[in-house]
């Protein structure tokens, strides 16, 4: 079977971008790989083996169209109200913690957070106990 390892974004600034992703869900840097025109920057915490990878090219200087196609990253955590006080109190700026439910079943609580580049995450509390969704 395959196993995902990572998922790839487009980042301008390497610094705001590397501290966004530390402050927010303890990411750091797993690897560098720098090349001529760019560089890969994978990030990684101990919660998890999937890794984020930051692409830098070098030289860049106008803000990457995210388009019309990207959804978003997601994150799950064990207490919701908890991450959304720490990210608010960081001035990361989340939006309001929202309850999901699907019919009569209920899903989660989640809330929406925006990284430098414009990218959106998701970061949501488990449904049931010990079941991620």
């Amino acid at each position: 079977m395959a196993r995902m390892i990572h998922s790839m974004i487009r980042v301008l600034d390497e610094a705001a971008s590397l501290a966004f992703y530390e402050t927010a869900f303890g990411l750091k840097v797993a690897d560098r790989l720098v090349f001529d025109t760019f560089s890969l920057i994978y990030l990684s915490n101990d919660e998890q083996t999937f890794e984020l990878e930051l692409t830098v090219n070098h030289g860049r200087t106008k803000p990457y169209d995210l388009g019309d196609g990207y959804g978003h990253l997601a994150v799950s955590v064990a207490d919701v109200d908890a991450e959304h006080a720490r990210l608010t109190k960081a001035g990361l700026a989340p939006l309001a913690v929202k309850d999901m439910a699907c019919g009569e079943r209920f899903v989660g609580r989640f809330f929406f957070i925006t990284d430098p580049d414009g990218y959106k995450i998701e970061v949501l509390q488990r449904g049931k106990p010990g079941r991620f969704i």
